[in-house]
């Protein structure tokens, strides 16, 4: 089996990002919707006919169109939006032959998704898979009436919106889905587009939204009998308890209140047997809330609108705007301070305050439903889990938050209250365990209700877990910021472990560390870590602290010892092999830019943003972006001037890829370097890269001599340019005076014609400018007030 081209029949939001996503793979993908019966006025003022294929194409096209606009993006770059093509049900069925997988995303009706199952069988080619994305409509029911081969081809393939950035799929299947066919499209989701499998049982609502809704709408019941307020829910519903900064309203209002109610109110219907089936049931006012098209942000108010710039917030007794009203609980406050989101959760679930009352209420009830379950929608405790943190983006799963606020204690509490307890959790406690997960020599289990005993959690081949590895005993070196680790197979792996990956003192000594460790004992290393981001660049308070002590000397020498550390992952003896995710900035991003090969995760958001503190880079990357534009005007015969302006104005403007193959497209990362859909995938890929470098025989390069500057005549023209912005009021002084700066650096300094100069020529000139920056009054208080308010000063 394989997958060369795909179609997507039904362009609405879904089906047009699903189709985006497959480009983003690098699938070429059809589009498919239906053919408009009538002509919109403006096609009869362009004098066009029903026949004409703009009209027929028009509704499919409208949802290519909203794929490219749609924020965030769905694509990683616009220019995959090429390998989308549109059509229409009509004219273009019979290139479903040429397809490999045909993913039906239409409206969830039964009878017109079994009529179009009707009209394609006779263009699929015989071994074509055919998945549904139906968030509810038994599987089995869809296919009735097709072929036997049909039949055994065509399961369930749930994407989550948006299918770029959540990372679910739950993966249905009927008694006469082929097993093969199972695993390789649950394979070809994992690995090709970077999805989470979930295998969910044919049951209303599947996994995540089964239990997302009850949570979301049990939450509704509680928040009306306590008389909260929807700011009061939403600030005990965010971060503080791992869960989107969205909340609950706000995550409404822009999923779409209708959407919302929809699934709602199909799993009312869908659920007469439930124990828990009125807490489906919507409440009157959400109701009211459709009906006055008050839908979130698609139609520009919902639970909260903005007026200018404020934001109002809905009450709905009256159906008026009001002031927005922060939520204030005693128990959020006590909790500031706690950094470990169970000890935090456990805190609060306890607290003596209505906030503590509320997410006792919400999160037991959830607990209680989830546990009673299994097996109805899925097999075990770690596929809900799942399900809920790659579908809702929650850190943690309802079983991992049950375990966090104690599961002995909360029970006791719950029998207390008088409310029953599943007989899966009483036989639990029969057993002897008292905690749904576990750890054994660094591997994770958890408490399988079927045998009533644990079990390994289970990985996809592949993956490598860095804790599990740390809980082997497999740390060769720790400090309080980074760990060294042995992968295995002769690699190594250098792990920040810091608040947003900062780099500082620990995390350059253990890079360091690692090399050496490396060259003497090791077949290379890699420099990658699984936390939320890879590094969000240089440890700023110390470089403000260095700068307001006016130790000029101090602060040169830590910057050249910045600048060594990131250098020597190029001239390592042993390959080195930088893995980024998430957020890769400033020196994040020169370490990246400095390895012999990236394998960078997909979504990877990376740039050089020192800018905005009123620095240039000074790790290296200033001056590797003027060496990347020499070697790039000389191995394609570009004008040198012209590639090295568009580095300027990358570096110069602080910008920030968004996706690795931005980054690619911008010189950022380069055609050797890999990106990994998976992100679970990206540590092993990283590993293999090493691996692969060393079988080849790798030498190390040597440091340039040889790299080709522009001198004045570059300089004088980025000087031009920065004149006439700042006399425009584009840029500020001290915009024009980093500007040059950086000018200086990638023309080569003040030389009178174009030259030839070394690598440490120019890291010397870089750091020289980094420390007279630190020097000045303006960019120590763009400095300060990243610090304090986390944004970019403008002075």
């Amino acid at each position: 089996m394989q997958i060369k081209k795909a179609a997507v029949l039904g362009a609405g939001v879904m089906g047009a990002q699903i189709a985006a996503h497959l480009a983003n793979a690098g699938v070429p993908c059809l589009l498919l919707d239906i053919a408009p019966a009538a002509l919109t006025p403006e096609e009869e003022a362009k004098g066009l006919t029903i026949e004409s294929r703009a009209v027929r194409n028009r509704i499919a096209q409208a949802g290519y169109d909203g794929a490219l606009k749609a924020k965030p993006a769905a694509y990683f770059s616009p220019e995959l939006a090429s390998l989308v093509t549109v059509g229409n049900f009509e004219d273009d069925l019979p290139k479903l032959k040429e397809c490999d997988w045909v993913i039906e995303a239409i409206v969830e009706k039964l009878d017109i998704k079994r009529s179009l199952y009707a009209r394609i069988e006779p263009h699929l080619h015989p071994n074509a898979i055919i998945t549904s994305n139906t968030s509810g409509i038994p599987l089995a029911s869809l296919a009735e009436g097709r072929s036997d081969n049909f039949r055994q081809r065509f399961l369930g393939t749930h994407f989550f919106n948006p299918p770029r950035y959540l990372h679910l799929l739950e993966i249905i299947t009927t008694p006469e889905t082929d097993g093969e066919v199972t695993c390789f499209i649950a394979g070809f989701c994992d690995q090709v587009l970077g999805k989470g499998i979930v295998y969910a049982k044919d049951t209303p609502g599947f996994v995540a939204n089964r239990i997302g809704n009850f949570s979301m709408l049990n939450a509704l019941h509680v928040m009306e009998e306590m008389g909260l307020s929807f700011e009061e829910v939403d600030a005990l519903t965010g971060t503080v308890i791992g869960h989107a900064k969205s909340a609950s309203f706000r995550t409404i209002d822009v999923v779409g209140l209708d959407t919302a109610w929809n699934v709602a109110r199909n799993l009312y219907a869908a659920l007469p047997n439930d124990e828990k089936r009125e807490s489906f049931k919507v409440p009157a006012w959400m109701d009211a809330m459709v009906e006055r098209k008050l839908l979130g942000d698609k139609t520009k108010g919902g639970f909260y609108k903005k007026v200018g710039n404020d934001i109002l917030t809905l009450d709905v007794a009256t159906f008026e705007y009001r002031p927005q009203q922060k939520g204030k609980f005693a128990s959020l406050d006590a909790v500031k301070t706690i950094e470990s989101l169970p000890q935090r959760l456990a805190a609060l679930a306890y607290a003596e305050d209505k906030g503590g009352e509320f997410l006792w209420k919400t999160l037991s009830e959830t607990a209680l439903y989830a546990a009673n379950r299994i097996p109805e929608i899925a097999d075990n405790i770690v596929e809900v889990d799942n399900a809920m943190k790659w579908g809702f983006a929650h850190e943690l799963g309802v079983f991992e938050k049950w375990d966090a606020i104690g599961l002995k204690k909360s029970v006791e509490r719950m029998k207390g209250e008088g409310r029953a307890i599943p007989a899966c959790i009483e036989a639990m406690f029969a057993s002897g365990a008292e905690s749904f997960y576990k750890s054994e020599n660094g591997v994770r289990h958890y408490f399988d209700f079927a045998t009533n005993a644990y079990k390994p959690v289970s990985q996809p081949a592949g993956i490598t877990i860095l804790k599990s590895l740390k809980d082997q005993n497999k740390v060769i070196k720790k400090n309080s910021g980074a760990s060294l680790i042995d992968l295995g197979d002769g690699v190594a792996c250098v792990e920040f472990h810091s608040k947003m990956n900062a780099l500082g003192s620990d995390q350059l000594g253990m890079i360091q560390t690692g090399l050496k460790e490396v060259a003497a004992n090791f077949e290379g290393l890699v420099v990658g870590n699984q936390g939320e981001n890879f590094s969000a660049g240089a440890n700023i308070a110390m470089i403000l602290m260095g700068a307001q002590d006016g130790d000029w000397d101090e602060l040169d020498l830590a910057v050249r010892q910045f600048q060594n550390t990131v250098i020597s992952l190029r001239y390592s003896p042993k390959p080195v092999v930088v893995a980024p995710h998430g957020l890769t900035l400033g020196g994040g991003c020169e370490m990246t830019m400095h390895s012999d090969r990236a394998v960078a995760n997909a979504e990877t958001y990376i740039g050089l943003v020192e800018v905005g503190v009123g620095l240039l880079p000074g790790g290296g990357g200033t001056k590797e972006m003027a060496l990347r534009a020499a070697d790039e005007a000389a191995r394609t015969g570009t004008d040198h001037f012209e590639v090295l302006r568009r580095n300027f104005e990358l570096t110069a403007m602080g910008k920030v890829a968004t996706s690795a193959v931005e980054a690619r497209n911008w010189g950022i990362l380069r055609d050797k370097d890999r990106i990994v859909m998976n992100r679970q995938r990206v540590i092993e890929e990283a590993k293999q890269a090493v691996l692969t470098l060393a079988r080849e025989g790798y030498r190390a390069p040597q440091m340039r001599q040889d790299v080709s500057v522009l001198g004045d005549a570059a300089l004088s023209k980025f000087k031009l340019g920065m004149h006439m912005m700042k006399r425009g009021g584009y840029i500020s002084d001290h915009d024009a005076l980093i500007g040059t700066k950086i000018a200086y650096v990638l023309s080569g300094g003040n030389l009178s014609r174009p030259s030839k100069v070394s690598e440490q020529y120019l890291l010397d000139i870089e750091r020289e400018a980094f420390v007279s920056l630190c020097g000045t009054k303006a960019t120590q208080e763009r400095l300060a007030a990243m610090l304090k308010t986390g944004k970019p000063l403008r002075n």
